[in-house]
């Protein structure tokens, strides 16, 4: 599985929710000017990001057989 280029992308995706939601995280902590500026950008990003990464997780079980 690990070799399937879709399997790859889908990490990939899943590894940049991460990130985003680290950076969410970080700009909570971080607070003041920084957190009003960036916090919900970043969430709306990591939301959008969520979804993509779960459209390819259907769309590789979809591809596979779901088996």
């Amino acid at each position: 599985m690990a070799d399937d280029p879709l399997f790859i992308v889908i990490a990939i995706v899943m590894l940049v929710v991460v990130g985003i939601l680290l950076f969410g995280i970080g700009s909570f902590a971080k607070g003041g000017e920084f957190n009003k500026k960036y916090a919900n950008k970043a969430m709306r990003w990591r939301i959008g990001a969520q979804f993509v990464a779960v459209l390819l997780i259907l769309l590789f079980v979809w591809l596979r057989g779901g088996n």
